[in-house]
């Protein structure tokens, strides 16, 4: 590697990244295209996308919404083709989709666990299929999937979210060996709370707020550049001889 190289810049890469239209999601697509990557937006619905386009385009990098709601194989794989389509690659991906409100296990429904499933599980491993195709005729691509704390540490009322995130991380080493041999580097980070649209109902509340800070070493909540950086970072030529590891973007959560 070229010392005087910059290991950052994504020139001439195209990422993708699902669930882009807000949250962690939104910062990593911002980030990668700011280091120079063209962005291929997965959307659960399409428009919904609007307002970030038009932040990526002030990158004076391209952009293409396509539709993908990640619980639906045949909406992955029209969005995966689409994408290539128009790009002619796909060099990043970024696996963000998740959902998983709280819900004490007792009260768990069977619909809450199929679709809490179907996102954070079957949509993480559908889209790195899809994409992992176009990796290994490539030999050469970086998956980078949004995990969490909560798949090493137990959280009360969120055991089937818990479970997905562990799932997350395993499926990460699992497929970091099976595709290394293609140049294939594939991790996740894993954060704590966040401030973004989806926590906000959590973490507007004092008592909730207080009782997370108490747990974090660092004293605070993170933010969705926090996360987004080491995104970055992983998708880079930085991070060029890491694999199958989950970095811990938790405050020192986990550590105690």
């Amino acid at each position: 590697m070229n010392q005087n190289q910059n290991v950052y810049d994504l020139s001439g890469k195209v990422a993708l990244i699902t669930a882009a239209a807000r949250g962690i999601g939104k910062a990593c697509a911002i980030a990668l295209a700011e280091a120079g990557a063209d962005i291929i937006l997965g959307l659960r619905q399409k428009e919904s996308g609007k307002e970030l386009v038009e932040l990526i385009r002030k990158t004076g990098r391209e952009v293409l919404p396509v539709q993908m709601d990640v619980s639906s194989l045949a909406e992955i794989k029209a969005g995966v083709k689409e994408g290539q389509a128009h790009f002619g690659r796909i060099d990043i991906l970024v696996n963000n989709a998740g959902i998983g409100a709280p819900n004490p296990a007792e009260e768990v429904t069977e619909k809450d666990f199929d679709e809490t499933l179907a996102v954070n599980l079957k949509g993480t491993f559908f889209v790195s299929q899809e994409v992992g195709k176009i990796m290994i005729k490539q030999k050469a691509g970086k998956i980078v999937n949004i995990g969490s704390q909560a798949g090493s540490v137990a959280l009360s009322s969120e055991s089937v979210y818990c479970m997905t995130k562990a799932g997350v991380s395993h499926l990460t080493r699992c497929l970091a060996l099976e595709w290394a041999p293609y140049n294939i580097n594939v991790n996740a980070v894993a954060p704590t709370f966040v401030k973004t649209p989806g926590t906000k109902k959590w973490l507007d509340d004092p008592a909730f707020l207080e009782s997370v800070k108490e747990r974090i070493p660092l004293g605070r909540v993170g933010h969705t550049d926090e996360v987004a950086q080491p995104v970055l970072f992983l998708a880079s030529q930085a991070a060029s001889l890491i694999t199958g590891e989950t970095l811990m973007i938790d405050g020192g959560w986990t550590i105690q």
